[in-house]
């Protein structure tokens, strides 16, 4: 596995075009891999998420299989006169995560619960959760699913911040998508070492393809 940063230009038109649209970003990123079991294996995928920092620059974070090529992005939205991108081997800290650590993280995530599937349906139709405290209570009961548990405050309270909470719609061939996301910030403690993994290599619920289910995370201080 692999860990991937790149800077986006966004003074281009080429970025601008991308950072619009969920599925044109997602094309950009699946044509990173002409491989395909660079793209996804068996207990591992290709997820990514744009993160916005203090002063406004825009990162692509991928987390792959195999190693990209991502210069048909520094052509199109990236900085040719600085470093392209950089990429790490992510086995590493993989193979070091064990019970009882506690890590700072991030992660932009479609929290989402199930409807009725009605009789013209083909699969059980998503709704977005639209209130912090559902979307607080989804990332808490997927943590449990997913081999960790959000670190408490000393209040008691989940040591947990929302933002970039906002439902995006862009086209994907003929038809409209509709997401809700939201980017979760905090502190967490790994319970199960294994399913932790599985998280960090395969994401967390829906809509990965369009930016959402990537986990990373840090040293906590």
């Amino acid at each position: 596995m692999y860990l991937t940063r790149f800077t986006v230009d966004t003074t281009r038109r080429g970025a601008r075009k991308l950072l619009a649209s969920p599925q044109a970003m997602h094309a950009a990123v699946r044509g990173a891999f002409p491989v395909p079991e660079d793209h996804e294996r068996p207990g591992a995928r290709t997820l990514w998420r744009l993160d916005t920092t203090t002063d406004g620059t825009v990162q692509l974070y991928l987390v792959s299989p195999g190693q990209p090529d991502l210069t048909h992005l520094v052509e199109q939205a990236g900085r040719p006169t600085a470093e392209a991108w950089t990429t790490r081997p992510y086995d590493g800290l993989l193979a070091s995560l064990q019970p009882g650590q506690r890590w700072a993280f991030r992660l932009t995530a479609n929290p989402t619960r199930s409807g009725r599937k009605t009789a013209d349906a083909k699969e059980t139709q998503r709704f977005g959760h639209l209130r912090v405290e559902d979307q607080t209570q989804w990332l808490i009961a997927r943590g449990e699913r997913c081999g960790f548990a959000i670190a408490p405050q000393r209040d008691g309270e989940p040591n947990l911040k929302l933002h970039r909470r906002q439902t995006v719609t862009f086209r994907r061939a003929a038809a409209a998508v509709t997401l809700t996301t939201v980017t979760y910030d905090g502190l967490l403690d790994i319970i199960d070492a294994d399913a932790f993994r599985q998280s960090l290599t395969v994401g967390i619920g829906h809509a990965k393809a369009y930016g959402c289910g990537l986990l990373t995370i840090a040293p906590a201080n």
